[in-house]
């Protein structure tokens, strides 16, 4: 393909953009609304194009990055794995593809940015304070002896409490609430909502009952800053005592998390977000978890009905937070043992 006057060539965007991550093509395509509008909500520094490549004859769209953190960001976020601009024996084909954001409407940029907030977290207490604090009666028995969880990011499988037929249950469930369906036109996979905002929406309104309420178990959480040194984790205090984010879960739901896996039926859950107080508020200015620290709220969340519940749904306290941890993908015992 010929270029442009002004366009940069292949070789320059490898020199000037060296962090390169691969998508499926068809992956890609599902994504494209999304990709521009999560580059700029996070302040990626994205080639003006990017080019297509066969890996093992299937075509791949590789999308490159000045910052290898922005390259690493961007493949979390959308499942891809980096591609080693040197390697070009298996035939590439630069195109003239730019990662803008077409118009969306403001309820699709909500839900984008919404989706943006916290996506990573980590949970390193010990089983039975989960039980003790959510006063849990039975546990299921793919939890195991819960092994600590450093880093958990969407669409992994982590412990939540819920409301079952048989009494409370210590169960694990994946993060990522099924999407609403405006979001998923044209798309093959959802790849699931994390955060919840808007409680008055119909496609939310649904599961706040005490039904598909849980509280999800949490030491310590992150939210993403570039200039405050990337992944910022915020806890109660340096012990990184247990508390719980005020979630919601869907049993039993089928859908493709990926194109790749084809339909599964899987337990999801997510949590709501809402204003932040200081500490968060100073790295994240849009939004923050909602957190349970009491058997109090969290028997309220489990409980009452959401006339009740929905007060909950607000800040911690301005100082109930603090910083413990910059710059890591993960947070939780040196040594991986409690």
């Amino acid at each position: 393909m010929s270029r442009r006057k002004g366009e940069l060539s292949g070789a320059q965007i490898d020199q000037d953009y060296p962090h390169q991550v691969a998508l499926l093509a068809e992956q890609h395509n599902w994504a494209a609304r999304t990709i521009g509008v999560f580059c700029r909500l996070h302040g990626l520094e994205v080639a003006p194009r990017g080019h297509s490549v066969a890996i093992d004859d299937v075509w791949h769209v590789v999308t490159c990055f000045a910052r290898e953190a922005d390259a690493d960001r961007f493949r979390e976020a959308f499942d891809g794995y980096r591609f080693d601009p040197a390697d070009r024996a298996r035939g590439n084909n630069w195109m003239r593809w730019t990662p803008k954001a077409p118009p969306l409407t403001f309820m699709q940029e909500a839900l984008i940015e919404d989706a943006a907030m916290c996506n990573l977290y980590s949970h390193t207490s010990a089983r039975q304070a989960i039980i003790d604090l959510a006063r849990v009666w039975s546990v299921a028995e793919a939890v195991g002896n819960l092994a600590p969880q450093p880093g958990i990011f969407p669409d992994h499988a982590a412990p939540i409490v819920r409301n079952t037929e048989g009494g409370r249950e210590l169960a694990l469930a994946r993060w990522g609430m099924p999407s609403p369906a405006f979001a998923l036109e044209g798309k093959k996979a959802d790849r699931g909502i994390t955060n919840i905002r808007n409680t008055k929406s119909p496609h939310w309104r649904r599961w706040l009952g005490v039904a598909h309420r849980c509280v999800v178990p949490f030491t310590s959480f992150s939210e993403f800053n570039r200039d405050a040194g990337g992944d910022i984790w915020f806890a109660l205090d340096e012990t990184r005592p247990l508390a719980f984010f005020a979630g919601v879960h869907v049993p039993g739901w089928t859908s493709a998390r990926k194109v790749s896996t084809g339909e599964e039926t899987i337990d999801l859950y997510g949590f709501l977000t809402t204003e932040p107080n200081a500490e968060v508020g100073a790295i994240h200015p849009k939004a923050m978890p909602v957190i349970l620290t009491r058997p109090e709220e969290i028997e309220l969340w489990l409980t009452a009905p959401w006339a009740e519940a929905s007060a909950l749904q607000r800040p911690l306290p301005d100082g109930a937070l603090q910083i413990v941890a910059r710059g890591a993908k993960s947070d939780g015992p040196a040594d991986g043992v409690i």
